[in-house]
């Protein structure tokens, strides 16, 4: 067949695209391939439990099933029940920290003997007669009527927090606390104490009514009030040693 000039030129081209779209073709990359189709995940489990490709033929759920010694240990709950119950074989530690009592006889025998000339001595309506009990000049065995000066007379720092100028108030106020409750604390440890009134070692808020009672006849109902504000008892208290001496006699926390 013969071919025209012109149609020589157009199948040359054609020709030569021809070519140039098969080596394009052929330098192409090969697709690539996902990691999961290089690493084709195991059979899921069929309805009956097992998979194609599994080889003992055990059920799925036996073969990832733990060894019993093996098993992890469930954890804690978040509140354990236990926490600050007692018995009366094991007693909480806490709950022997702080013990009310109301019976002086279950006091030792050296602290009911001091509160009996406490409560003489401040029903007699003379101040000087504490003096003996308190240990006036005896350095650290002194009791404590201030933290400020510890060294202080405490006969004459007692007459000057009294409202009168014979001592009476503060003597009645001595025989009111001695006269409720108390509590012993630091039970086993050097800081034992049996403190009156009982109310300085309990929450204020809690006081039941016949609580309120007691207290209400050491202070008013404003001091009361105010005790409620503060958080605590903040009155007048008493400290006596187990052995029987007179730790402190002071006001405040």
């Amino acid at each position: 067949m013969r071919i025209f000039p012109g149609n020589e030129f157009r199948c040359s081209i054609a020709s030569l695209a021809a070519a140039t779209l098969f080596l394009s073709s052929a330098a192409l990359p090969l697709p690539a391939l996902a990691f999961s189709e290089l690493n084709p995940p195991a059979q899921l489990p069929s309805a009956n439990g097992t998979s194609g490709q599994q080889k003992t033929g055990k059920p799925v759920e036996q073969a990832l099933e733990a060894p019993a010694n093996n098993a992890l240990p469930m954890p804690d709950p978040l509140i354990n029940k236990q926490v600050g119950q007692s018995s009366n074989d094991a007693p909480n530690a806490s709950s022997k920290s702080v013990e009310f009592l109301f019976d002086i006889d279950k006091a030792p025998e050296p602290v009911k003997k001091l509160r009996a000339a406490i409560v003489e001595a401040a029903a007699s309506g003379d101040l000087e007669r504490l003096r003996p009990l308190m240990n006036v000049g005896g350095g650290l065995k002194q009791t404590q009527v201030t933290a400020d000066d510890p060294g202080e007379d405490p006969i004459k720092t007692l007459h000057d927090l009294s409202g009168d100028p014979d001592g009476i108030e503060i003597l009645s106020i001595l025989l009111d606390i001695m006269s409720t409750g108390f509590a012993h604390v630091g039970q086993g440890t050097p800081d034992e104490m049996y403190v009156w009134p009982y109310f300085a070692q309990k929450d204020i808020k809690t006081l039941s009514t016949p609580e309120k009672v007691d207290l209400m006849r050491i202070v008013t109902a404003g001091d009361y009030a105010d005790m409620l504000e503060f958080g605590g008892y903040n009155f007048y208290r008493v400290g006596i040693t187990p052995d029987g001496r007179w730790k402190f006699f002071t006001s405040g926390e």
